[in-house]
């Protein structure tokens, strides 16, 4: 697959396109290997750069900045953290299918999740200047509208009439994900105005 295509037809129009991942082939290991793992890094490597050369102001403290081991460490685990949560949302598409009157299908489910997420890790470009983390969020929220899209192609042979509620639950799902792995890595890595 030629990813620089699939991302700006995905961001650009992706109806027509959720229409050509539905009828492609693909397996999970190279949805992973060919897609995910290069577009995650994005938003990891981004945050690793931002950390070291630009760092934040903190009350009191003024200026910080993180050493490169801290800032990798955290790129790293950032990088894990956002595989584990679109494998894991897969899962969940996956396994809530027949409550919706859907087809279980784990690769079609990791469709839905990978090319979803392609807003958000694009956009993850911006967390290299810190502060300009909140138009992530706002790009991870047009992810919502090509989640939709996928479910309403119908990815996961979806009747229409649950559409909205099957991907209701799923978006309560990852946002919950988010959340858990948010407060792990920040517990992980807070800044501890002690060692600074």
């Amino acid at each position: 697959m030629d990813i620089v295509p699939r991302v700006q037809a995905i961001l650009i129009k992706p109806k027509e396109e959720w229409v050509k991942i539905k009828a492609e082939p693909s397996t999970v290991a190279g949805l992973f290997t060919s897609y995910a793992m290069i577009l995650a890094a994005i938003p990891a490597g981004a945050q690793f750069l931002g950390n070291i050369m630009v760092g934040y102001r903190l009350p009191v403290v003024g200026l910080y900045r993180w050493s490169i081991g801290r800032a990798l460490g955290k790129a790293i685990v950032s990088y894990i953290f956002a595989l584990a949560t679109v494998y894991l949302f897969a899962l969940i598409i996956n396994e809530l299918a027949p409550n919706f009157g859907s087809a279980k299908n784990m690769t079609s489910a990791l469709k839905l999740a990978v090319y979803s997420m392609t807003p958000g890790w694009v956009a993850g470009i911006l967390y290299i200047i810190p502060g300009l983390w909140i138009l992530g969020i706002l790009a991870s929220l047009y992810g919502l509208y090509v989640l939709y899209l996928g479910f309403d192609t119908p990815m996961m042979e979806t009747p229409k009439d649950k559409v909205m509620s099957y991907m209701g639950v799923s978006i309560v799902v990852v946002i919950v994900l988010y959340v858990v792995f948010s407060l792990i890595l920040g517990g992980i890595f807070a800044v501890r105005y002690g060692r600074l």
